[in-house]
């Protein structure tokens, strides 16, 4: 943007990195907060109730549970994959590992899915006459059961929203975006015009005129993707988005033998 001999250069600033970072540790301490809480009424009420558990626990599906612990297992590993991929440029191969990472969490739901039917249908679930016939402690583990199986698996469809998103923004065009405040524009306005410059400073085209009803200009310029063009926005977004992964993962590797496992 020109006016005689008059420029004006936008400055760009960066992302605060360390405090998004410092941030999503936060968010993570109080969802290790929430679930250590429900793990310790689970002790709780598994000491008081010992062999109730072991034989509620009869009923669960231990071969669906490690089919699920394996494929969130082989989700943590393939969006470390994609953060890697996009730390050395390869976005493309970032892509793939980010949806395949979503896929095993789909396949780690529509288990879940079946599973929940299958006892559901067998009358298995909080308030039924069937469950409500049993033991107070097998009353009491399936009650933990759905409830914490129930919230991690809130937490695994989130966790697919994120990396959901994350994945459209490492998909589209880069775009980088220039704000001018009227401060600077006072100036300019009435008789200026704001035009693009090539390197060598020939005008390569008018965009647009400024008058005095321009008040900010957003400049947003996209570019085609290439080994080094990319947003570095995108890697802090699909590192923390990995860290709440992780975190879905290690809370379901500690839910697996507690209900899975104890009998």
């Amino acid at each position: 943007m020109s006016q005689h001999t008059e420029s004006v250069v936008a400055h760009k600033h960066p992302s605060d990195f360390v405090g998004a970072k410092i941030g999503m540790w936060l968010f993570l301490f109080t969802e290790v907060l929430l679930f250590g809480g429900l793990f310790l009424l689970y002790a709780v009420y598994r000491a008081k109730y010992p062999v109730d558990f072991h034989l509620a626990a009869t009923e669960l599906d231990t071969f669906i549970g490690t089919v699920n612990t394996l494929l969130l297992l082989t989700s943590s590993l393939t969006v470390v994959l994609s953060i890697e991929a996009l730390q050395r440029g390869n976005r493309k191969l970032s892509i793939w590992m980010l949806a395949t990472t979503i896929l095993f969490g789909l396949g780690f739901m529509v288990n879940k899915y079946f599973e929940w039917g299958h006892k559901i249908e067998h009358g298995l679930y909080p308030g039924s006459e069937k469950l409500l016939s049993h033991s107070q402690g097998e009353i009491t583990f399936f009650q933990l059961y759905y409830a914490m199986t129930g919230l991690h698996g809130l937490h695994v469809l989130v966790g697919m929203a994120v990396l959901g998103g994350v994945l459209y923004f490492i998909a589209r065009k880069p775009v980088n975006k220039e704000h001018m405040n009227p401060t600077i524009l006072k100036r300019f306005q009435g008789s200026a015009r704001l035009a693009v410059i090539s390197d060598n400073g020939n005008e390569l085209g008018t965009v647009a005129r400024i008058d005095e009803d321009v008040r900010n200009i957003d400049i947003r310029i996209s570019y085609e993707h290439g080994e080094k063009r990319f947003d570095p926005r995108n890697l802090i977004k699909l590192e923390n988005s990995a860290l709440y992964w992780h975190l879905v993962d290690v809370i379901w590797i500690f839910l697996f033998p507690l209900f899975y496992l104890i009998t």
